[in-house]
Formats: C-alpha cells, sequence, structure tokens
C-alpha cells in the first residue's frame, strides 16, 4: 500500500482519500486530476482486497475512490464492505468499465457517484461535492442526536414542556406534558394548541402571545383544561424561537402545575380571612351589644308607664326583636372565633331549636323548615358551638342542594345501640340520641357519597365552598363519640343521621331557680363606669328604679378617683371592661391595691375567650354578659351584695343559669313608681 501526498497553497485542509485501484497508471491519473484541481490530498492506495480491508480496517478517510472491475475482489464488493464499516463516508466509482446500467446498479447500492476515467476533469466538482454532503449529513446526524438526547432529558422533567410554531400547532410535547393533560405526544403533534389546552372562551393565552411578540418573554398564571376537563392552573413561561434571519418561528412553553399549591393557598387565605372576620366580629359583637343594652333595659323601665295593652304589646315586639338581635350577634361571634367553651350537659332539643330559628330568619322563604322531636329526649354531653356547627352545615348544605326550593326537617329521638350494631360500629352499646336532617334537594351519586367527608372535596364551586363543611362536621361527631350515615340518591334528596351518646338528664339539670326573693335594693351605693352614655343612663336608672343610689363615672380614670374620696361608702363597682384609656381590667386592679375585698361585677360585650374577659374573671365577684336583662343585672347585684356566688363566672354568656326563670312581681311593682 503506497501513500501519495499532495498539498495546494490554496486549500486549507487535506482530504484523506483512499483510492483503490489496481493500476499504477490510473492512480496517477486520479493524482494528477486533484493536483490540477488545486486540491490537497492525502491518498492511501490499496491494489487489492486485503490491501483495502487493511486500509478500512487502521486509517481514516473522507473519502472513498474505487475502480469498478478489480481482480478477485470487485467494486460492488468493496462498496458493501467500506458500507459495513464506515456508512458515513462517501464512496465514489471511477471507472473506465462501468457503464449507465452499472452506475445505477451501483447508486442503489449506496455510492455516492461515479466518475468515467475518461472524464476525470469531472472528478474535482463530485470529490468537492460528496465530501460536503457528508459533512453535513455529519452535522444533521449530530444535531438529531443531541436534540434525541435532550428530548430524553426533557421527558424526565416534571413540567410540561412543549413547542408551538407561530401557527400555535404543536411541534413537540415531552412526557411531562403528556402527565399533565392526559394527550400522548403522536396525538398532541399537529394539534392546535389553544384549543386543545384551553376553554373555548379563554382569552388568556391571546394576552399571552400579545405580551410575548416584542421582548420575546412572558411569564404568568394560566387556567387550562386536561383531556378529562379537568381545570389544571399553570405556571407558564413562554419564549420566542428565532431563525438564524431573526425571524420569529416557534415558541419555547415550560408550564408548572400549581394547582395544588393554589388551592393550599386559597384555602390559607381563607383561613386569614376568617381569622380577621372573627377579629371584627369580636369588635362589631361588642358596638352591637352595646347598642342593643340599652333598648332591653329601657324596655323593662318603660313596661308599666305605658297606658294600653297595644302599647305593652308594641313594646314586648320592641324587645323581643333587640333580644333576637343579641342572639344573632352571638350565633356570628361564635362560629366566626370557634368559640364554644367545655362540654356540658345539652338540651339537644333547645339546641336545634336555636338552629332552626336562625334558618328560619336567613333562609329563602321557598325553603319549608320542620322539626319533630320524641318525648322525653336525652340529653348529650358536648360543646354547645360545635354541635351547633355541625346541624347549622348540615342546614346550609341542604339549603344550596334546593336552589329553587324545598323542604328541610329535622328529628331528634331516642335509640338503643345493640352489643352487636355498637361492634360493627366500633361504639360502645347503650343508649344514643338520634339527630335526623332530611332535604329533598338534587341528592348526590355514589362517586359523591364515597368523598363527601374528605378535606377539601367539595362539588360546589370556589366562591360558594372550601370544601371543608362535612370534614368538620364527621370530626366533631366523631369527637362526641358518635358516627354518621349517610344516604342520598340524585334527584331524591339526602338524609344525614346522626348518633350521639345520650345522658339522661335530671329533674334538678336545667331547671335550676333561684328561690323567690326580692331583688330590690337597700339603698345601697353603686359606682357605675360606662364610656357608653346611653348605657350609663339607663342602667342607672333602672338601678335607682328599684332602690339603688348610683353614681356614674364615663371612664377608668374618674371612677378611680371617685372610689378613693370614699371606698368605703361604695358598695359594688359595676365596670364595662372596653374602655379608652384605661381598661375595665386595669381599673379592676387599682381598685383592688385601695381596697382588696372590693365587690366588682364586670360587664362586658366581648367573646367570653378573649383575653381582656378571661382576665376580668379571676378578678371580679361576676362577669355578666352585654347585653343583659333587667332581672340577670338586678338579680346578679343582690347576690354579690349578699356574697351568693352561685352565678359563677365560668358561665360568662349570662348572669342567672340557663333554668332560670323570672315568676316575681316586675320590678316597678317590687319598687314601686317613683
Amino acid at each position: 500500500m503506497k501513500f501519495l501526498v499532495r498539498e495546494s497553497d490554496c486549500v486549507e485542509h487535506r482530504l484523506r482519500i483512499l483510492h483503490f485501484e489496481d493500476s499504477a497508471l490510473d492512480a496517477e491519473l486520479v493524482e494528477r486530476a486533484f493536483h490540477a484541481g488545486e486540491i490537497g490530498v492525502e491518498i492511501a492506495l490499496a491494489k487489492n482486497g486485503p490491501e483495502f480491508r487493511k486500509a478500512l480496517d487502521v486509517g481514516q478517510f473522507d473519502l472513498i475512490l474505487s475502480d469498478y472491475s478489480v481482480p478477485r475482489f470487485d467494486g460492488l464488493s468493496a462498496l458493501k464492505l467500506a458500507h459495513c464499516q464506515h456508512a458515513d463516508i462517501p464512496f465514489i466509482f471511477v471507472s473506465g468499465t462501468i457503464g449507465e446500467e452499472k452506475a445505477v446498479e451501483a447508486l442503489k447500492q449506496g455510492a455516492t457517484d461515479y466518475v468515467p476515467k475518461d472524464r476525470l476533469t469531472r472528478l474535482v466538482p463530485v470529490v468537492l461535492r460528496a465530501v460536503r454532503d457528508a459533512e453535513a449529513a455529519r452535522s444533521r446526524r449530530a444535531a438529531e442526536e443531541r436534540i434525541r438526547e435532550q428530548a430524553e432529558v426533557l421527558d424526565q422533567a416534571q413540567d410540561a414542556i412543549c413547542i408551538i410554531d407561530m401557527s400555535q400547532r404543536v411541534l413537540y410535547w415531552n412526557q411531562g406534558a403528556e402527565r399533565l393533560y392526559g394527550w400522548k405526544a403522536g396525538v398532541a403533534r399537529g394539534q392546535n394548541a389553544i384549543e386543545l389546552l384551553f376553554a373555548p372562551d379563554s382569552t388568556n393565552p391571546i394576552t399571552a402571545l400579545r405580551n410575548m411578540i416584542r421582548p420575546g418573554f412572558w411569564r404568568g398564571e394560566l387556567e387550562q383544561v386536561t383531556r378529562e376537563g379537568k381545570t389544571v392552573i399553570v405556571e407558564s413561561r413562554w419564549t420566542l424561537m428565532r431563525d438564524e434571519h431573526g425571524a420569529p418561528k416557534s415558541i419555547l412553553i415550560i408550564n408548572t402545575d400549581v394547582t395544588e399549591r393554589k388551592r393550599i393557598e386559597n384555602q390559607l387565605q381563607r383561613t386569614q380571612r376568617m381569622e380577621c372576620i372573627g377579629a371584627l366580629a369580636g369588635g362589631i359583637a361588642h358596638d352591637l351589644n352595646n347598642s342593643l343594652a340599652p333598648i332591653l333595659m329601657a324596655a323593662d323601665l318603660l313596661r308599666d308607664d305605658l297606658a294600653t295593652d297595644g302599647s305593652k304589646q308594641l313594646l314586648g315586639m320592641i324587645k323581643g326583636s333587640a333580644r333576637r338581635s343579641v342572639e344573632l350577634v352571638q350565633q356570628i361571634l361564635s362560629f366566626a372565633r370557634g368559640s364554644g367553651g367545655e362540654r356540658q350537659l345539652l338540651d339537644v332539643q333547645a339546641l336545634i331549636t336555636e338552629v332552626l330559628k336562625l334558618a328560619v330568619e336567613t333562609f329563602p322563604r321557598s325553603i319549608q323548615i320542620q322539626s319533630r322531636f320524641a318525648s322525653g329526649l336525652h340529653g348529650v354531653k358536648g360543646n354547645p358551638t360545635q354541635l351547633n356547627q355541625v346541624l347549622l352545615n348540615l342546614c346550609i348544605n341542604a339549603r344550596d342542594a334546593m336552589p329553587n326550593g324545598g323542604s328541610i326537617s329535622i328529628e331528634a329521638t331516642n335509640v338503643v345501640l345493640d352489643q352487636a350494631e355498637a361492634l360493627k360500629r366500633h361504639r360502645s352499646p347503650g343508649p344514643y340520641l338520634l339527630v335526623t336532617v332530611t332535604d329533598t334537594g338534587q341528592g348526590m351519586s355514589a362517586e359523591v357519597l364515597d368523598k363527601m367527608f374528605e378535606p377539601f372535596f367539595t362539588t360546589k364551586s370556589a366562591s360558594q365552598g372550601t370544601g371543608l363543611g362535612l370534614s368538620i362536621v364527621m370530626g366533631i361527631v366523631k369527637a362526641h363519640d358518635g358516627f354518621i350515615q349517610v344516604s342520598s340518591r340524585l334527584q331524591h334528596g339526602t338524609t344525614f343521621i346522626i348518633y350521639l351518646p345520650a345522658s339522661p338528664i335530671s329533674d334538678s339539670e336545667g331547671t335550676e331557680e333561684y328561690p323567690a326573693r326580692s331583688c330590690t335594693g337597700n339603698g345601697e351605693r353603686i359606682l357605675l363606669v360606662d364610656d357608653e352614655i346611653a348605657i350609663l343612663e339607663v342602667t342607672k336608672l333602672l338601678l335607682e328604679s328599684v332602690n339603688y343610689e348610683v353614681t356614674t363615672a364615663p371612664n377608668g380614670n374618674q371612677a378611680l378617683e371617685l372610689y378613693r374620696q370614699q371606698p368605703s361608702e361604695i358598695d359594688v363597682v359595676i365596670t364595662d371592661l372596653m374602655m379608652p384609656s384605661m381598661n375595665g381590667v386595669e381599673l379592676i386592679l387599682k381598685l383592688r391595691q385601695i381596697n382588696p375585698s372590693a365587690k366588682i361585677i364586670a360587664v362586658s360585650g366581648m367573646s367570653p375567650e378573649t383575653p381582656l374577659t378571661q382576665s376580668a374573671k379571676n378578678l371580679t365577684n361576676l362577669l355578666l354578659k352585654k347585653p343583659f336583662a333587667t332581672h340577670e343585672l338586678v338579680t346578679a347585684l343582690r347576690n354579690v351584695l349578699d356574697n351568693e356566688d352561685r352565678l359563677s363566672a365560668q358561665k360568662p354568656h349570662a348572669a342567672v343559669p340557663v333554668g332560670f326563670r323570672s315568676s316575681g312581681p316586675s320590678i316597678r311593682e317590687a319598687a314601686g313608681k317613683r
């Protein structure tokens, strides 16, 4: 094997050529053709089959030239061997014996071109074109390989990555996009991405396109739909891709699924809003209670001064409306702040009646509300606010299931859970209270029934519900050692059956009364402190009407000064807790420094769970909840004066037990008209 080297100054690199030729003269002619074309070459000459094989094994070539007819090893065999070992190297026949028919066959077999030996002037152009085409093919294959490798990497990404052309047709679609949207790459490619991923009326993608064209990049959140019609929220990054001339050619889109994150963020925002509502509700409740307190007390003062029965009836309506407003304020405050206190023995009938009363006043008139109670209902040991929330949630769900109206019924009865049923429910056998809430609404499918108690599951829109209501109901009932059964059919309504362990109510419970006694004063002196002038004036009139001497102070500083002047002459201090400059707790502490045994009643329109109210519990003889009825105030005052602390500060909702019944003469009848 002989190597011949020629270089030309005008050629920047040498071509490495393997020439398979048994004729030395023809090999010389080929070399001269390259020299004439001023092409630098490095030629390895192989004269027979063994030399050709050896050259292929050890050499690196840009081009292979071959005669068609070589003894014992023809050109087609050389072509086949070269393609097996170096398929990307151009193979050109240079032969005087190859005809048109054989040349066509050679091209079919994979030859790059052919040049007759009598036309060697064509050799250099053919060689240069073949080398350029081979280099371009190698570059293209390398680029395709890089793209394939990049695609494999992109397929490992969790993000959905796609490329669309300027007509929004999908060019590339990775496995992340398949996972997110449900469309396979073969189906997605070629489709219009806007039609594939967005609702028909969505303008978001058009806005994104417009905002991206000038800067070449856009980022934002988009609401898209999957193959199953599910809505997903993605954080989307769009990058404009340009061709070599700078013209836009495609758009690279990378989408991150943030649906779950947004849901959690929305839940957190709702929770924060509820916290804000709770704080606002506390302030609103305080102000409303201050506004309602003088109405309730003034109604009692005016009752006996009215001449006609009609006027007295009208006054009763005013007082009833004010009392109902007080109850509504307490409901709002209770649910907004989640306050509920400790568990206690509850009259479930009274609890249900309270919820139904709220529902009747707030639900549409197209919804009928009914109740039915068995006689001799057991009581339940529980948290009144939490059980109130259970019933109210179920009623609200029933209301929402009846947009065109219907009926809601609540029934309560006593049942006994036998051993077998209790074992099946993993509960203790014995007496239970059964509460049934039934509606005639749209009902639920089997799929919804399976998921209804899951946290955040809801069939309502984001503006209508959080998906927490029924999960909270289930949690509260379980915490009370109870359980729930649900039955429902589409368009046939829903029934919730709640089992709660029963606690029999004795005759003495819930009916405690104070012994008949006079609530009038004996000329005791009261220091009354409140920054609400209306409450101050009405309360003063009320206490004076039942034979108390009253000194008033509109703030803590003035009250403290009055008390310092004559501490022994003031029998009881009644002070509001929420006041400017010096609040009630600060005043009480200063009064205790002057007289540790001072008798003090604190009144507050705030929630019992607020820090100020909690502090007052341990510092006063009694804590009275605003707004209070006349008999509550005078009875509380009499008990404190007589050192009968039967009104425990542990019951701040009212100054008298739930079972208190006023059966004696009216205040004016006891004290006489002034």
